[in-house]
C-alpha cells in the first residue's frame, strides 16, 4: 500500500517578506525614538549646564564687574580666584564643612537603620492594621516640612537641644521616602529566603541583619546618598536651631554671608560652588549605585 506523504506549502514572496519587513520597521522606529530620545536629553543638559557654566563664570570674575551684569560678566576674561581665597583665608568655612559632615553623616546613618528597619516590619511582617500604618506613613510624605518647623523648635527647645548638632539630625532623621523606598524593595526579595533562614533557626533580628540588609546594598547605598544630600543642603532647620557660628552649617553660613556681602555677586556665587563641589563629587563616584537603588525599588513593588 503506497503511503503519501504531503506535499510541502510554499510561502508566497509576500509572506515570507512580511515578518523582514516588520523586522526592518522596528528597527527603524527604535533607531528614531534613540536619536529623539538623545537629542531631548542634549536639551535638557544644555538648560541645565547653562546657569551652573554661568555661576562658575560669575566666580571667576571681580566683584566690581560682576556687579555691572551679565554682559559684563561674560566679556571679561580675566579669570581671578579672589573670591574663594576669601571664604579660605576666614577660615570659617572649613568649620561649616566639618559641620555639615558630621551632620549628614550621621543623620544618613540612623535614617537608613530605622528606616529599613521600619520598612522590614511593613514588608515582613503580617500584624492587625499593617496597610492602615503603611497609609499613614505614606500620608506624610504630603505633609511640607515647613509646616513642622514651629513645633520642632518648641521641642528642641524643651529638651534643651538647641545649638546642638543633634537638633539639626534628629528632625531629618524620620524620613517617610526612605521608608517607602526601603519597603518597595524589600517586597521584591523572595520570601524563600527568610523561609529557609527560619528553618535554620534565625530570628527576626538575624534575618533582617544577615538576609535582607546584605541584598539590599543598592538601596541602602541610593537611600544613604539622597538622605546625605538632602540634610547637606538643608538651609531652614539649621537656621531655625542653630545661632551658634561654630556649629553653622555650610547653607546656613552662606546664607549669614549672603546678607553681609550686598552686591559682591562674585563671592556669593564662589560660596554656592564651594557648597556644592562635594555632592558633585559625591555623585560621580557613586551615581551608578544611585540609579540602581532607586530604580529597582521602583521595579521589584
Amino acid at each position: 500500500m503506497a503511503i503519501s506523504t504531503p506535499r510541502p506549502r510554499l510561502k508566497s514572496p509576500v509572506s515570507g517578506a512580511a515578518p523582514a519587513r516588520q523586522t526592518a520597521t522596528s528597527r527603524v522606529s527604535g533607531r528614531t525614538f534613540n536619536i529623539v530620545a538623545l537629542i531631548v536629553l542634549i536639551v535638557f543638559a544644555i538648560i541645565w549646564l547653562i546657569p551652573s557654566l554661568f555661576a562658575l563664570k560669575t566666580s571667576l570674575t571681580d566683584n566690581g564687574t560682576a556687579a555691572l551684569g551679565a554682559s559684563a560678566i561674560l566679556s571679561n576674561w580675566n579669570p581671578t580666584l579672589a573670591s574663594y581665597a576669601s571664604y579660605f583665608a576666614s577660615g570659617t568655612i572649613w568649620n561649616w564643612y566639618i559641620a555639615s559632615a558630621i551632620t549628614s553623616v550621621i543623620t544618613a546613618v540612623l535614617t537608613v537603620f530605622f528606616a529599613s528597619m521600619a520598612a522590614f516590619a511593613l514588608s515582613r511582617l503580617r500584624f492587625r492594621g499593617s496597610n492602615t500604618v503603611l497609609l499613614l506613613i505614606i500620608l506624610g510624605i504630603m505633609i511640607p516640612s515647613q509646616v513642622l518647623i514651629v513645633p520642632i523648635f518648641q521641642e528642641l527647645n524643651a529638651l534643651s537641644l538647641l545649638n546642638t548638632y543633634w537638633s539639626v539630625i534628629f528632625p531629618q532623621v524620620p524620613a517617610v521616602i526612605a521608608v517607602f523606598i526601603f519597603k518597595q524593595f524589600f517586597d521584591g526579595i523572595p520570601r524563600e529566603l527568610e523561609e529557609a533562614a527560619r528553618i535554620d533557626g534565625a530570628g527576626l533580628w538575624k534575618i533582617y541583619w544577615s538576609v535582607i540588609m546584605p541584598l539590599s546594598r543598592p538601596v541602602i547605598a541610593a537611600v544613604t546618598i539622597l538622605t546625605f544630600v538632602g540634610v547637606w543642603n538643608n538651609l531652614l532647620l539649621p537656621l531655625f536651631v542653630l545661632s551658634n557660628p561654630n556649629l553653622m552649617t555650610i547653607p546656613v553660613g552662606l546664607a549669614t554671608v549672603q546678607g553681609s556681602f550686598g552686591q559682591r555677586y562674585a563671592d556669593i556665587q564662589a560660596g554656592a560652588i564651594l557648597a556644592a563641589l562635594p555632592l558633585i563629587i559625591l555623585y560621580l563616584i557613586f551615581q551608578r549605585r544611585i540609579v540602581e537603588g532607586v530604580t529597582g525599588s521602583g521595579l521589584k513593588g
